[in-house]
Parts: structure tokens; sequence; C-alpha cells
């Protein structure tokens, strides 16, 4: 595992907010996990979850929230702005 400064995501105040509320009952996986899935001709999708660490995780710091990621992730999460949108009741992924 790896503690680096600087993030590649940005949590909004709204999606930090939203973050801790969710965080407070998950004491069984108290990490934000971001990542990607997929690939082919429709591209990624973006995950977003409580988890464990694991051996092959980056973990940073973000808004005061613990934030673990695959190293092999950063490169397509690099600049991604994270937002909550409560009239979608739902986590928003936007490019830099």
């Amino acid at each position: 595992m790896d503690k680096a400064n600087i993030s590649p995501i940005r949590l909004t105040p709204g999606a930090a907010e939203e973050v801790k509320k969710l965080l407070q009952g998950a004491t069984e996986a108290p990490y934000l996990r971001v990542g990607v899935k997929g690939g082919g001709c429709s591209g990624v999708a973006y995950m977003l979850g409580f988890d464990a660490i694991m051996e092959d995780d980056d973990l940073f710091e973000v808004a005061g929230i613990p934030v673990i990621m695959k190293k092999a992730h950063g490169m397509y999460l690099m600049g991604m702005e994270i937002d909550y949108e409560p009239e979608a009741k739902g986590f928003v992924f936007r490019g830099a």
C-alpha cells in the first residue's frame, strides 16, 4: 500500500458530505473504494463503494475520507471529480 500526497480524484463538498453520512454505519468497510471496470468498445464504467483495504491498493485522504483504489486504476481516474446529485440520489463522475 502506498500513501500518496496527491489523490487522482476530487470529491465535491456535497459528495464528501454524503460519503461521510454513509460511512457512519460502515464499520466493517471503512474505506471508500473508487475504481473502474470494463473496457472494449463501450469504454470504462466507474465504480464507487465501501471496502476493506487490500495489498494492491493505493490509499489517499480526500476531504477527510480514506479513499482506496487499485494502483492500475489511477491512470483512468486522474483528474476525475465525483459529485453527489440529491435530486437523482446518486453520485456522478465528471472528467477533468
